[in-house]
């Protein structure tokens, strides 16, 4: 067994469903405690319950909540999101406004709220859940492009800030994972580019890919707990595609 992270404590927000809720089974696998931030409770409580864990039903747009936390974790996993495909002039600004929100803002105030608990051991492991779209742009995805191109930019201060006290920042990138956000943008790409549902994933969402098929979630979770790891101890400012290529071109 690997117990890598016997004695550790990992949040993961979006934890009650898809990425989130592989990275905290494959963090839970190698022993660490881990806690299910999701603003679903149920599934949360689930999850939390499967894993010998705890679950944390938040609400991440209210950071003003977010703003008082103090957290005592060790990895603190930022993957919860949300998606919105329109073309900038039909993009509401509330809609806008809520995506950095959440994907942007509620890790910075995540950040904050760990980061004294890290330093004070030594220790620390700040796993961002990015995109390719963090390192590129889609046409119709202003507000998750610019979200998560500011969370690139937040993740290198953390590492530049955190180095000398034990503490790592990377991102993961991954190309089109296999989970409900995804699935849920397929209408609405369809509708955007004229064409039907079953030929958007080659001809919108695979077709930069070298690799002709979706991210599993699974492999997106084991990227995440090596970086939780003491072997990545070195790995920090960093940003891991997992695109299939796509970032290649």
């Amino acid at each position: 067994m690997d117990n890598s992270l016997n004695g550790r404590k990992a949040l993961v927000t979006g934890g009650a469903s898809g990425i989130g809720a592989a990275c905290a089974r494959a963090l839970a696998a190698r022993g660490a405690k881990v806690v299910v931030a999701d603003v679903d409770a149920s599934g949360a409580a689930a999850l939390a319950d499967e894993l010998g864990g705890t679950a944390w039903t938040v609400d991440l747009l209210d950071v003003d909540a977010l703003a008082a936390l103090s957290l005592d974790c060790d990895i603190l996993v930022n993957n919860a999101g949300i998606q919105k495909v329109a073309p900038i002039e039909e993009f509401e600004p509330a809609e806008f406004r809520r995506i950095l929100t959440l994907m942007l803002e509620a890790p910075f105030l995540l950040i904050r709220a760990a980061l004294p608990h890290m330093y004070a051991n030594g220790f620390g492991r700040i796993i961002n859940i990015s995109s390719v779209h963090g390192l590129r742009a889609s046409a119709y995805k202003s507000a998750y492009v610019s979200a998560k191109h500011g969370l690139e930019g937040l993740s290198k201060v953390t590492a530049l800030e955190g180095g000398e006290r034990g503490v790592t920042s990377n991102c993961i990138n991954p190309g089109y994972v296999r989970t409900p956000l995804v699935e849920r943008q397929i209408a609405d790409q369809a509708r955007l580019h004229g064409i039907p549902e079953a030929e958007v994933l080659a001809k919108v969402m695979l077709t930069e890919s070298a690799v002709k098929r979706l991210v599993e979630v699974e492999e997106v979770a084991s990227l995440a707990a090596w970086m939780a790891s003491d072997d990545a101890g070195m790995v920090t400012g960093a940003s891991y595609t997992m695109d299939g290529g796509w970032s290649a071109r």
